[in-house]
């Protein structure tokens, strides 16, 4: 199972990112716990400046702006 984080404020972009997540984990048949991280400090713990923020398996990868599908697919390959 992918521990994911996404960092942000809750905006739509957040929004949109974790449904993103979900539908291509569930299109590839891969089981992920995603979280969102709301508390500006723990975005900044994690160096994240520009939301949302992606956190898999403890590492950053993705901050600003909507993940590209093929993006999240390398994510949970």
């Amino acid at each position: 199972m992918k521990d994911i984080k996404v960092l942000g404020s809750g905006c739509a972009n957040c929004k949109t990112t974790i449904a993103l997540i979900e539908q291509v984990a569930q299109d590839k048949g891969v089981a992920v716990k995603v979280d969102k991280v709301q508390d500006i400090q723990a975005i900044i713990a994690y160096g994240v400046m520009a939301t949302p923020g992606v956190v898999v398996d403890g590492k950053v990868v993705h901050a600003g702006g909507l993940p590209k599908r093929d993006k999240i697919e390398e994510w949970l390959a």
